[in-house]
C-alpha cells in the first residue's frame, strides 16, 4: 500500500473518530476545498455539502412523485376491477355472463383484444362463441399455468384467436380459469395489447390475479364438473 493511500487512511479515521474536529478548527474547514463536478471551479466543504443534502432531496422528492403516482394508478385500477366486479355480480342470466366478462375488460378496461375459451360447461351454456375447440396439449398447458402469463412469445394459436389473428399484438397475457382451488381449469382469458409494454414479460400480476379470480368465480356458475 503506497504511502498516500496510507495516509488517506489515516486522516478519514481520524475525522470519523474524531467528528468534532472541524468545530475546533473552523479555520481548517474554511481552508478546504473541492473540486466542483460540473464547472471544475472549486468551492467549500459547505457548499459541497449543501450540494449533497440538496440532491439527496430532489431524489427524496422523485422518489415521492412516483410513489403518488403508483397510488393514483393503483387506486384507478382498484377503481375499475370494482366496476367490473359490480357488472358481474348484477347479472342476472348466467348466459350472458361470459360476454359480461369480456365486454367489462374490453369497456372498463380498456383492453383492445380479449379471448375467452371455455372447454367444461354445464349444458345448456354451449354458446358457440365462448366454446370452441381448444387442442388437448393447450389445455394441459393452461392446467399447468399458476400465475398469469405475461409476455410477446405467448402460444400462436391462442395469439391467432386475438382480433386480426394477432397480427397487432405486441404483448399478451394469459390466465387460467379454475373453479376455486381445483388443478384442472375450465377455460382461460387471452388479454392482447398493440403496446408492447402492457403486458411485459416480468411485470408484477397482482391485478391479472385478480381479474382471473373474478372472472373465474363468476363462470364457475356455468362451469362442468
Amino acid at each position: 500500500m503506497s504511502d498516500s493511500v496510507l495516509n488517506d487512511e489515516l486522516v478519514a479515521r481520524y475525522l470519523a473518530d474524531n467528528p468534532g474536529f472541524f468545530e475546533s478548527r473552523p479555520d481548517a474547514l474554511a481552508a478546504v476545498r473541492l473540486p466542483q463536478a460540473h464547472g471544475g471551479r472549486a468551492i467549500s466543504l459547505q457548499e459541497r455539502q449543501l450540494e449533497v443534502m440538496r440532491e439527496k432531496h430532489r431524489m427524496i422528492e422523485r422518489k415521492l412523485a412516483d410513489l403518488v403516482r403508483i397510488g393514483r394508478e393503483n387506486d384507478a385500477i382498484g377503481d375499475k376491477l370494482q366496476r367490473w366486479t359490480r357488472a358481474l355480480l348484477l347479472a342476472e342470466l348466467p348466459q350472458r355472463l361470459p360476454g359480461e366478462v369480456v365486454d367489462g375488460l374490453r369497456d372498463i378496461f380498456s383492453v383492445p383484444q380479449v379471448v375467452l375459451r371455455l372447454w367444461r360447461v354445464r349444458e345448456g351454456f354451449e354458446a358457440p362463441e365462448w366454446v370452441r375447440p381448444v387442442p388437448d396439449d393447450l389445455i394441459a398447458s393452461i392446467d399447468a399455468l399458476q400465475l398469469p402469463y405475461c409476455g410477446t412469445n405467448g402460444d400462436a394459436r391462442v395469439a391467432g384467436w386475438l382480433s386480426a389473428s394477432g397480427a397487432d399484438t405486441r404483448s399478451m397475457a394469459l390466465m387460467a380459469l379454475r373453479r376455486g382451488a381445483e388443478p384442472k381449469a375450465f377455460g382461460f382469458l387471452a388479454l392482447g395489447s398493440g403496446d408492447a409494454d402492457r403486458f411485459q414479460a416480468g411485470m408484477g400480476t397482482a391485478f391479472l390475479e385478480r381479474i382471473a379470480e373474478t372472472a373465474s368465480a363468476a363462470l364457475s356458475r356455468i362451469a362442468g364438473r
